[in-house]
């Protein structure tokens, strides 16, 4: 294949966009993270617990409507269902940013206005009448960047372009930087200093973000807004590429349901039934996922390395059957939690194994499950598609704080195993149609009009992006 965007290798060999996005997706991240290790210990030990909860707008009223939705819940029940709506939601609106970047303001504007309303959100934690108002502006925020982002490494590639999933599992390590410097600097300042000195910290991170996407910005490949390629109406092989996704999108919903609980209520379990004492020293449970993002780091690096390998031997998997493997570790990963969770006082370094587990895992799902999408999604609805993608993801967090109720009656064995059963009927899924929605796939769908491929080769030169503006 020719054209500019295989040329283009000043960023680890790939195009130099990459590392923009990769650098945005860093310090959004990091400003993600930091809330979400937080969010769970800041309800559950200060919000709910010291009665400044009534001091914020709107509680009462909000509570009140979940009561009536779900029925009586005690606080952690309520923390839970919270954590799942905020961070659910935050993966909804990302339908909404899509349509504003394809139809009215184009990707880059729309990342910008989110990036600063996500930044607002963190500084507007840090007064506690405005917690409701902050999670409201890091849901709008959020849906502005977060499907768009994605949306935009694929732009980089054209659709038989072989380095499209590793460039996805470079964007994922970039986010594990973000959670490995997270936990260090908002979770300790969250912790041991105050809650809103860790939501403050996060916020300026969002602005780090914002300041590294405008100053790149003429990296990316941006195609004009609601172009006549927009406007044509969808084929049958479009719609065939778009219902298989959506089958490819349910083993995804599912693991991410368990695997995400690792950064939600296995933080306020392991804080109290874990002993994270190191030589005296009580470090913060936040710093786990300081482990967790050094991990991932290396395990998405590998994993990358081996698909590499076996790709120039012809043996690569396709990225649906990663996506099963994945599973399936994610399942194994939350039977050996179960085991932690029969020993009392377990250390901290036993737990550490779990999110080994779970990084060996992701990185067989998640950069493989973004390729998919932005590979076969239909030039005409791309960003569209990729926020599917991340409803996809709302779904599990919706189910995520749902299940939550339930670890006060379980007990945590049994709900780390509840956890395990959720993640491997992912696999199951994979392993029973798999091969059937992989042929529903038709790559050419995302070559814009007037641009064919031949099986999985280009005929045209893909546009140079510096002429897409």
């Amino acid at each position: 294949m020719t054209g500019s965007r295989t040329a283009d290798t000043r960023f680890f060999g790939h195009p130099a966009g990459l590392g923009v996005l990769c650098g945005t997706q860093l310090w959004e991240r990091y400003s993600f993270y930091g809330m979400q290790a937080l969010l769970m210990l800041y309800m559950t030990e200060d919000l709910l617990k010291s009665g400044a909860a009534g001091r914020v707008w709107g509680m009462a009223g909000y509570r009140a409507l979940l009561t009536q939705l779900f029925g009586p819940m005690t606080d952690l029940g309520f923390a839970s269902q919270t954590y799942g709506l905020y961070a659910g939601f935050i993966y909804v609106t990302p339908l909404g940013g899509a349509w504003l970047a394809d139809r009215l303001l184009g990707k880059t504007r729309t990342i910008c206005i989110g990036a600063l309303l996500m930044a607002a959100g963190h500084l507007a934690m840090a007064i506690t009448p405005l917690f409701l108002v902050a999670l409201g502006l890091l849901i709008v925020g959020g849906g502005l960047v977060i499907g768009n982002l994605s949306s935009q490494v694929g732009d980089l590639y054209a659709p038989d372009d072989a380095r499209r999933t590793r460039a996805f599992a470079l964007f994922l390590i970039a986010s594990s930087l973000g959670s490995l410097l997270s936990p260090l600097i908002t979770g300790t300042l969250g912790e041991r200093v105050g809650w809103h000195w860790g939501f403050g910290a996060a916020g300026i991170g969002m602005m780090v973000g914002a300041a590294t996407y405008l100053a790149g910005r003429r990296r990316l490949p941006l195609r004009p807004v609601a172009d006549a390629a927009h406007r044509q109406p969808l084929r049958r092989a479009d719609w065939r590429n778009i219902c298989a996704l959506v089958l490819v999108f349910v083993p995804y919903v599912l693991v991410n349901a368990a695997y995400q609980q690792c950064y939600a209520l296995m933080l306020v379990w392991a804080d109290k039934a874990v002993d994270h004492t190191v030589l005296g020293w009580d470090m913060p449970i936040t710093w786990m996922n300081f482990f967790d993002g050094a991990m991932a780091m290396g395990t998405i690096t590998a994993s990358a390395m081996i698909w590499q390998r076996w790709a120039a031997k012809g043996r690569e998997p396709h990225d649906i059957t990663k996506i099963g493997i994945g599973c399936a570790g994610v399942a194994l990963a939350f039977v050996y939690a179960a085991g932690l969770a029969l020993v009392p006082g377990v250390s901290w370094v036993a737990l550490v194994g779990v999110y080994f587990i779970i990084d060996w895992s992701c990185a067989w799902f998640e950069p493989p499950a973004g390729a998919i999408t932005s590979r076969y999604a239909p030039y005409r609805v791309s960003a569209t598609m990729m926020g599917v993608f991340k409803l996809a993801m709302a779904l599990a967090y919706f189910l995520l704080g749902w299940l939550g109720q339930f670890i006060e009656v379980l007990g945590p064995v049994r709900y780390w195993l509840l956890d395990a059963g959720i993640a491997g009927s992912g696999a199951l899924l994979v392993l029973l149609f798999g091969r059937r929605v992989r042929a529903m796939l038709d790559p050419a769908c995302s070559a814009p009009p007037g641009q064919s491929l031949i099986g999985e080769t280009q005929i045209h030169a893909w546009p140079d992006p510096a002429n897409l503006r």
